[in-house]
């Protein structure tokens, strides 16, 4: 993470937001945006067990996976396409387009998402019960499936916590 992409980020959500009060958290409308990306892609950062070129994508990847949906700016140019590309990938217009669609992902993708979901769970207080419940099912087959893609990381077992799903493994 360098301090453009932080500095981006940050203006991005804050001032260019796609609607009033997105450039807040839900659940306290007080909390920036931008703490979300940023805590996904920090804790990417930590998968030391990761390969080193899915850690690093992750981290930008993560980073700018809510600039298309949620603000009106474009991604900067010093993006690799392919990051660019997986950026896209998880930019969906809906969360039933989103959890239809994710499958037909690369596996770097439905990893990614997992961190995206596992940030919203934890301050989700805001979700009804429903909405809860269908978040639950969803990032709890996102779990399963990167669990036998990644086998046990950082994410899964905070997952897991989240979840209260005990370790199958």
């Amino acid at each position: 993470m360098k301090q453009e992409d932080l500095t981006f980020i940050m203006d991005a959500h804050q001032n260019h937001p796609v609607k009033e009060g997105k450039q807040y958290r839900k659940w306290d409308g007080k909390t920036p945006y931008y703490t979300h990306p940023i805590w996904c892609a920090t804790m990417i950062a930590t998968e030391t067990t990761l390969e080193e070129k899915t850690r690093e994508e992750g981290v930008q990847t993560l980073l700018y996976h809510d600039v298309l949906e949620d603000t009106t700016e474009q991604l900067p140019n010093w993006l690799s396409e392919r990051v660019k590309k997986l950026i896209q990938q998880m930019t969906y217009e809906g969360m039933a387009h989103e959890m239809s669609e994710i499958w037909e992902k690369p596996k770097e993708v439905r990893l990614y998402k997992l961190y995206d979901k596992a940030s919203n769970l934890l301050d989700g207080q805001w979700m009804s019960s429903a909405k809860r419940n269908e978040y639950h099912n969803y990032t709890r087959r996102l779990l399963q499936d990167v669990e036998q893609n990644y086998g046990t990381l950082n994410i899964t077992k905070l997952a897991r916590a989240i979840l209260g799903v005990k370790n199958e493994r």
